[in-house]
C-alpha cells in the first residue's frame, strides 16, 4: 500500500494535475477529478495538458481550469506557462507524467507540496523536481491504480467505482449523424495505434469483421485516425457490406467518445480509444503484443484481453526489425471473436439515444 501523508490539507486546496499525454493516460487520469471533488468538495482543480488532448480535459466539467502548454521549448512558451501557472497559488501539485518535462513544470508551479512518482518509477530525473513521492510499485500494478495512489497518499479512500466525467454525454446530440440515427446495435472496431508494433494485421481484421457480421445481427463501425484510411478502404472493398461503415479519420474527439458510448462493444489494439470506451462503460476487447495487459488493460475490461503468447512479449518496443511484429500476427481472429462474444453477452441493447 501507498504510505499516506499526514500533512495538513487546507479546507479549499488549489490542486494542479500535470498529465499531458497520451490519450489513454489522460483518459485514465480523469478518474481522479470526481474522486478529489467528492472528498475535497471545496478544492479548485487545474489541469496542465498539451493541445492535442485539451478537448478531452475540457469535456470533464469538474475541472475548474485548464492550462495548455503548446510543446514549444522556446523561452517565450516556457515564460508564458510560468505566468499561467502563477495565476494560482497552488497548494498541491500532482505530477502524474513522471518525465523531465512534467517534473520541471511541477517545480514551476510553485506549490509547497509537489507530489510525484517514486524515484524508481520515475524517468529522466523527474523525481528531483518534486519534494514528496508516493511509494514504489512494480509494473504489475495497473496504471490507473498507480494514479489512484496519489489520492491515497493524500488520505483519500479507495473509490468503490470510477467516474471519468463523460456519463452525461447524449448520443442523439453529440454523436456523428450516422450514429445518432442508427437503430441497429453496432461494434466499434478500432484500426491502428500510435505504435507500429501494436498494430494488428489486415487479415485479422478481415476475418474478425466477417465473423461478427455472420454471427450477430450487428453493424460494424470502423474508427481510427487518418493514418488508417488505406486499411479501412481495403476492408470496405474486401467485405462490400452495407453493415460495415467507415468513419476512419471522420470523427472529432468528442464525437469518438459518444460513438464509443453508443457501441454495444469495441475491439482493437492497445490504444487510447480502448480507454475512452472503458470510461463511458462500453466493454472493449484489447489485443496486446508489445505492451503489458496487467499494466494497461482498459478499466473494467481486464477479462476481455487477448494476449500474444510470445517469449519476447511484452517488450515495449516501438519497432520490431528482427521479428517483424510476430507477436501481433500470432493473435488470431477466432481468439478475438471469443472475447467479443463475451463482451456482447452481458450488454443490453444500446439503441436508445436519450
Amino acid at each position: 500500500m501507498s504510505k499516506s501523508s499526514n500533512k495538513f490539507i487546507p479546507p479549499a486546496p488549489s490542486i494542479l494535475i500535470i498529465l499531458m499525454g497520451s490519450l489513454g493516460d489522460v483518459a485514465r487520469g480523469l478518474c481522479l477529478v470526481l474522486h478529489l471533488k467528492v472528498h475535497l468538495p471545496q478544492c479548485r482543480l487545474t489541469w496542465l495538458v498539451e493541445p492535442k488532448w485539451s478537448e478531452l480535459v475540457r469535456l470533464n466539467h469538474q475541472v475548474d481550469r485548464m492550462i495548455i502548454f503548446k510543446r514549444a521549448w522556446r523561452v517565450s512558451a516556457v515564460w508564458q506557462l510560468f505566468k499561467d501557472l502563477r495565476q494560482d497559488r497552488f497548494d498541491i501539485t500532482l505530477d502524474l507524467q513522471r518525465i523531465l518535462k512534467s517534473g520541471f513544470f511541477s517545480r514551476l508551479s510553485g506549490a509547497n507540496r509537489r507530489i510525484g512518482f517514486h524515484r524508481r518509477n520515475a524517468k529522466e530525473f523527474n523525481w528531483i523536481f518534486n519534494n514528496e513521492h508516493i511509494a514504489y510499485f512494480n509494473d504489475d500494478l495497473p496504471k490507473i491504480q498507480h494514479y489512484l495512489k496519489f489520492t491515497e497518499y493524500l488520505g483519500l479512500p479507495q473509490p468503490a467505482s470510477l467516474d471519468f466525467g463523460f456519463s452525461s454525454r447524449c448520443v442523439k446530440n453529440t454523436a456523428p449523424g450516422v450514429i445518432a440515427k442508427m437503430a441497429q446495435p453496432f461494434v466499434a472496431v478500432v484500426l491502428g495505434t500510435s505504435w507500429e508494433t501494436k498494430n494488428w494485421y489486415f487479415e485479422g481484421y478481415l476475418d474478425l469483421a466477417r465473423q461478427i457480421l455472420s454471427d450477430y445481427n450487428l453493424k460494424i463501425v470502423l474508427v481510427g485516425d487518418q493514418s488508417q484510411q488505406a486499411l479501412s478502404t481495403k476492408l470496405i472493398k474486401a467485405i462490400s457490406s452495407p453493415d460495415l461503415l467507415d468513419l476512419v479519420g471522420k470523427t472529432t474527439l468528442p464525437e469518438l467518445i459518444t460513438l464509443l458510448k453508443a457501441a454495444a462493444a469495441g475491439v482493437g489494439p492497445d490504444s487510447g480509444p480502448g480507454h475512452l470506451a472503458a470510461a463511458v462503460g462500453t466493454p472493449f476487447v484489447t489485443l496486446f503484443g508489445p505492451t503489458s495487459a496487467k499494466r494497461t488493460a482498459p478499466y473494467g475490461c481486464e477479462n476481455l484481453v487477448v494476449k500474444a503468447e510470445m517469449d519476447c512479449a511484452p517488450c515495449y518496443r516501438k519497432s520490431c526489425p528482427d521479428r517483424n511484429k510476430e507477436c501481433m500476427h500470432s493473435i488470431r481472429a477466432d481468439a478475438v471473436m471469443e472475447k467479443v462474444s463475451l463482451a456482447l453477452s452481458g450488454v443490453q441493447d444500446k439503441g436508445e439515444r436519450c
